[in-house]
């Protein structure tokens, strides 16, 4: 359970913060800046989903349990596991999160026609915010992916699975929020030329 009473605690004033696990790690590292990313993808998902404003409402639930995940996959990275033992089990991103998000994925491509060039952010207002969203959920992926390289840092399969897939996800989602592929840019390659 969590409990928030007080919103500012002042122990981050030098520039520290905790982690999940009590470590107290400088507000630079890598950590956080990947858990920072993953939350900022969390928050434009929220405006993405004032796009849709209780259209497509089967896309909508999927982006509640996204946002949920999202927090899980956080709470996860803010727990690195390092082997000693800590007084309670922490959350961890697990398999069946992933699934469900190919499933997802799946669910809506089969709805769409095969693409014939590359998309151009844009289309309907909701459409382009998934766009703008899934880049916002690839950085979160590099810097999950740098965090995992370094030495004496752990990141779980299913979180590199899970952000892997997200930005998948959001893709498809912006073609099919975008009258499942019709409103659609297409990328004209030279067309400028």
């Amino acid at each position: 359970m969590v409990l928030l009473n007080r919103i500012y605690t002042k122990t981050g004033d030098a520039g520290t913060t905790a982690l999940g696990s009590g470590e107290r790690v400088p507000k630079t590292s890598l950590r956080i800046a990947a858990y920072g990313t993953v939350d900022e993808t969390n928050a434009q998902l929220g405006m993405v989903r004032l796009h849709l404003a209780g259209r497509e409402p089967d896309v909508d639930a999927m982006l509640v349990r996204v946002q949920n995940d999202l927090f899980d996959l956080g709470a996860d990275l803010c727990v690195p596991d390092r082997g000693e033992k800590l007084p309670y089990e922490p959350l961890r991103v697990s398999d069946a999160q992933v699934k469900r998000l190919e499933d997802e994925i799946d669910l809506m491509n089969a709805t769409l026609e095969p693409l014939r060039s590359f998309v151009l952010p844009g289309g309907t207002p909701a459409g382009a915010a998934l766009h703008v969203v899934r880049t916002v959920s690839r950085r979160a992926e590099r810097l999950i992916v740098e965090l995992s390289m370094l030495p004496n840092e752990t990141v779980s399969a299913p979180v590199l699975k899970y952000i892997n897939r997200l930005s998948d996800f959001l893709f498809v989602a912006g073609r099919y929020v975008n009258d499942r592929g019709k409103a659609d840019v297409l990328w004209v390659p030279g067309k400028n030329r």
